[in-house]
């Protein structure tokens, strides 16, 4: 089956900005928050790669840098959350779950950071889908997360359940001493095993079957 041709997906690698925020990593969560709202751009996790996983939830990002780091925050709206892995490195993505994959900025692969709906994260640096090196214990204490829910299991259903989850990652951990000028990266939604599997995307994917791991399709995201 053929993936969907939507208008969201006719511009294949997506160009956006990231909005500098001097020392946004010092703010504390509810400052983030707040400043991520009012001052950065939303954009849409909204591309429908395959057929056979219509199911979308409403689900947007913003992102933004200081010199020292990158944050991501996501807002979700969805009809069943879903978490069980409760420890870093789990199968996070088959819980209700949100993803940032960026290019390697100082050469090959890439790195994913994936974290569900209550926080456990997933990081590491890949090569490809199965050839990856997770993150250390000590590296993931620098990746600051933070959301609207508690680090407890979930399984909740009905419509219009919202969260929301932020991400602080320093760019040492991306291989660099500062900010670079633009990232090539992508956002992504998932839920395995939700109740409707989902797999959106922000810059669309062309590929046969859902995979995530495709650093071709990854957009730019330019630091202002």
């Amino acid at each position: 089956m053929k993936p969907l041709k939507t208008t969201e997906q006719a511009q294949v690698h997506k160009k956006i900005e990231a909005r500098f925020v001097r020392k946004i990593e010092q703010f504390r969560n509810d400052e983030i928050r707040l400043v991520m709202l009012d001052r950065v751009a939303s954009h849409a996790v909204a591309c429908v790669n395959w057929a056979e996983y219509p199911y979308a939830p409403k689900v947007e990002f913003r992102i933004a840098h200081s010199d020292d780091a990158v944050v991501v925050m996501f807002d979700v709206e969805e009809e069943h959350l879903r978490a069980v892995a409760m420890n870093d490195h789990e199968s996070v993505w088959e819980d209700s779950c949100v993803e940032f994959f960026v290019a390697n900025p100082a050469g090959e692969g890439y790195f994913n950071f994936e974290i569900n709906c209550v926080g456990t994260l997933l990081a590491a640096y890949r090569i490809s889908r199965s050839e990856a090196q997770p993150f250390s214990a000590e590296q993931m204490t620098q990746i600051r997360r933070f959301g609207s829910l508690d680090h407890a299991p979930i399984d909740s259903r009905g419509e219009g359940q919202q969260w929301w989850m932020a991400a602080v990652i320093p760019f040492s951990l991306l291989g660099l001493e500062g900010a670079p000028k633009s990232l090539r990266c992508n956002f992504y939604k998932c839920g395995d095993k939700c109740d409707k599997p989902h797999f959106l995307s922000w810059s669309a994917i062309d590929l046969p079957e859902p995979n995530f791991h495709c650093p071709d399709f990854f957009g730019e995201v330019k630091m202002a």
